[in-house]
């Protein structure tokens, strides 16, 4: 993983959600031109503001293919539902939302979702950061940190609910872009730790750091 993270310094969590809505829109447009079909994986957390501002930036969303980067193993329209979430805030008519199937539980969902991926590689991979430097269900110092192929089932996330499916990092780094938005303060140790360099203390700094870019408000830098 040479080079280093792109890092784009926003005033507010405002901001960061007109950075991240921006960067996806350009993205998918982008790669829908040249190859005539576009992928990108979502996250959860706080991104319903990047999803409400998504949705207008783009007039015509055929040919868009919407992944998910993990999903909890809850049925779809479980409040702790990422594909609920998407479902609420995103207006993208015409593209194709491709659900995890988490009320199969992690093994055999991550295994039909791996299926569904099938030789889909991502042009952009939409990802959050939690406190303790997670992203996606990739915990640290998490056996699932090392697990290969598309997708892995997670049984003991230790961030409720404890069942999971994820993207795996080898994946997730097969992507073509990479964008991990961060806000707040109480996340500006874990992110001072992706910006030093790989550990796996801290998942997040294991992201392909040459098509990384990190969009953090000031809290979050710590300015």
């Amino acid at each position: 993983m040479a080079g280093e993270p792109l890092v784009t310094a926003v005033a507010d969590e405002h901001e960061a959600a007109e950075r991240a809505a921006d960067v996806l829109a350009t993205a998918l447009d982008a790669s829908r031109t040249v190859r005539g079909a576009a992928h990108c994986s979502l996250s959860g957390g706080s991104m319903g503001r990047v999803y409400e501002l998504l949705g207008e930036r783009l007039s015509d969303w055929s040919d868009v293919h919407f992944w998910f980067s993990d999903e909890r193993c809850v049925p779809p329209d479980h409040e702790e539902s990422i594909f609920r979430l998407v479902q609420e805030t995103l207006d993208a008519p015409g593209a194709e939302v491709h659900r995890a199937p988490g009320e199969l539980g992690p093994d055999a969902g991550a295994l039909a979702y791996a299926r569904a991926l099938d030789e889909v590689i991502l042009d952009v991979a939409l990802l959050g950061m939690g406190p303790d430097g997670h992203t996606a269900s990739l915990f640290p110092h998490h056996p699932g940190l090392a697990a290969q192929g598309l997708t892995a089932g997670v049984r003991d996330s230790p961030k409720p609910p404890p069942e999971r499916i994820t993207l795996t990092l080898p994946y997730l780094n097969s992507s073509g872009r990479l964008l991990l938005v961060v806000t707040g303060a109480g996340k500006a140790e874990a992110l001072a730790r992706v910006i030093a360099g790989p550990d796996e203390g801290t998942p997040a700094s294991l992201l392909a750091r040459d098509r990384l870019e990190i969009v953090a408000d000031r809290a979050a830098l710590g300015a």
